[in-house]
């Protein structure tokens, strides 16, 4: 005897939400606010654009959802639609603002030692907090090499390459998505890995990551902070890779190989006054880097160091962001008091 399928309730948090309660469309919405959050930053390469993004992106679908089809018999309806919200507002907002950059994007490495202010015309890609709740999956698409290469696709290709390639969305689903051909998104993202292939070589973090024990990984960040302390250009240079790079942004120098790394740490690193606390940023491993102040007679922060591994182990680039505000993006203190102990060596 055959049956009669019964189509599924209408969830009750939206038909309120479009009735107009907001506590309701909250609901709805909550469980999607961290991976809607994550997309709007590798969109736009900027913890403060996905804030934006992210926000402007909501209350685009609040106020659309009357207007919102719930499918029965297509589950994630609800997530495709806000994906396809936050997508278009993160298109809106990186047409405004422009690409993200790092220093290795504006030009060739310092043959000496820099003397470059902070630019502050650059539109600089930032770090992302690190979720502790994220796959290795989810963590390896916002590392910092994969977030900078998305930055020079054009933003269709970017979108389609997401959607496709990291949310796992069907080619006919981000045509309708992005309201074009599903030949068109196809091409662009075709044309989106090639771009990708030439910016990203080498395994991902994650993937060198799990390589390595807990120990070896520790034992990196505690000889990597003992070394910036104590000044010890030796133990510091015996953790970098011959090919190191080292950047800071806002400034636009940055240094490629241990001559020029080394040069440049002489200079200033190592012989400024440092406590450290580890880190993580960009599923990578990072460093907040805190320098006395005098005024407050604490220990003030100043750079999220982020740290990019070889498959060996050693350093293969520092990426140092320069400002408070990545520390406390990080969940670090803003201060450290004046009696924080040195770091001991791994």
């Amino acid at each position: 005897m055959s049956t009669i399928p019964v189509e599924p309730a209408p969830d009750p948090d939206l038909e309120r939400a479009r009735a107009g309660d907001d506590e309701a469309f909250a609901r709805l919405v909550g469980p999607l606010r961290r991976e809607l959050h994550a997309h709007c930053y590798r969109m736009l390469g900027s913890v403060h654009d996905a804030d934006d993004a992210l926000q402007d992106a909501l209350l685009r679908a609040w106020r659309a959802i009357d207007r919102f089809e719930d499918r029965p018999g297509r589950p994630g309806a609800l997530r495709s639609w806000l994906y396809t919200v936050a997508t278009n507002t993160s298109l809106d907002t990186a047409g405004r603002r422009g690409r993200r950059a790092l220093p290795m994007d504006l030009g060739p490495s310092s043959e000496g030692l820099a003397d470059d202010p902070p630019r502050t015309e650059v539109a600089w890609l930032g770090p992302y907090p690190d979720d502790p709740d994220a796959t290795v999956e989810e963590r390896e698409t916002v590392e910092l090499a994969f977030v900078a290469a998305l930055q020079h696709l054009p933003g269709n290709q970017r979108a389609a390459l997401l959607l496709m390639e990291v949310l796992g969305f069907s080619a006919a689903e981000v045509a309708e998505m992005m309201a074009t051909t599903t030949a068109s998104v196809n091409s662009a993202v075709q044309r989106a890995r090639a771009t990708l292939a030439s910016k990203v070589d080498g395994p991902s973090q994650q993937r060198t990551l799990r390589a390595l024990s807990d120990v070896q990984l520790s034992a990196t960040v505690a000889r990597y902070t003992a070394a910036l302390e104590a000044g010890d250009a030796d133990a510091l240079v015996g953790l970098l890779t011959a090919d190191v790079t080292w950047a800071m942004p806002p400034s636009a120098a940055w240094y490629r190989g241990l001559p020029a790394v080394t040069a440049f740490l002489h200079a200033g690193p190592l012989i400024t006054p440092w406590r450290h606390v580890p880190a993580r940023a960009n599923g990578q491993l990072a460093v907040g880097c805190y320098t006395w102040d005098d005024e407050t007679t604490r220990w003030r922060g100043m750079v999220l160091d982020v740290l990019t591994l070889a498959p060996d182990g050693r350093i293969a680039e520092v990426t140092a962001f320069i400002g408070p505000e990545h520390l406390v993006r990080a969940g670090l203190p803003e201060t450290l008091p004046a009696d924080t102990t040195l770091t001991a060596p791994g």
